[in-house]
């Protein structure tokens, strides 16, 4: 099955990566670690086609004309709790980026969305956005978090998650065609709970050590 709104990013690291993230046996610390070093690489792909402007510089040698990031500082929206992990990963790579924060969990019953926290930078108009979120399983939050953040006009919109599944990504395309997924492997599918299988569990438990 294609998916033309997804981009995996194969990588042999972030492959290797991944699948010491998956054993049950890792650690709190070393899930938490691994997060950070496949978000890294997950943010060099997905914002691959920043804008940029060339800027005249002076080098030890000689002045000359160079590129530098264009237009407004980028936005990175972690969806909580468990988006903390791969924003920690992404502000590696871009340490100025604005930082906003949507607070969604999941109904047990329903598998729909409830917002509880909503915090972003003031000025979205015209700025590109990274919406983070380890799991895009049903793609109920990933959906409702990218509707709320369209009110603000941003300039673009991306998604970057760990893993994804064909019935998260199936959702996201329908209700939003214009984002783009980035994410380290489509696994086969959904259980009866709304878990990614094979997946790796819960990322939040996980990255955090609260079972």
């Amino acid at each position: 099955m294609e998916f033309p709104n997804c981009t995996v990013v194969d990588h042999p690291l972030v492959k290797h990566k991944l699948t010491q993230m998956r054993r049950v046996e890792t650690s709190t610390a070393s899930f938490r670690a691994l997060l950070q070093e496949i978000s890294l690489l997950l943010a060099y792909e997905a914002l691959r086609d920043l804008k940029v402007r060339e800027e005249d510089i002076q080098t030890p040698m000689a002045r000359t004309m160079a590129p530098v990031l264009d237009g407004k500082k980028l936005v990175l929206v972690a969806i909580m709790r468990a988006g903390q992990g791969i924003l920690d990963g992404m502000l590696q790579l871009v340490p100025s980026a604005r930082v906003g924060h949507i607070g969604l969990y999941r109904d047990p019953e329903t598998l729909s969305p409830v917002e509880y926290y909503y915090r972003v930078p003031g000025q979205l108009a015209d700025r590109d956005v990274v919406v983070c979120d380890p799991m895009l399983a049903t793609g109920n939050s990933a959906v409702a978090a990218l509707q709320r953040l369209k009110k603000s006009k941003p300039g673009s919109l991306r998604f970057v998650c760990l893993l994804a599944c064909p019935e998260g990504l199936t959702n996201l395309r329908e209700h939003h065609p214009d984002v783009h997924v980035y994410t380290a492997a489509i696994d086969e599918r959904l259980d009866e709970h709304g878990y990614i299988l094979p997946g790796l569990g819960d990322a939040g438990d996980r990255l955090f050590g609260t079972k």
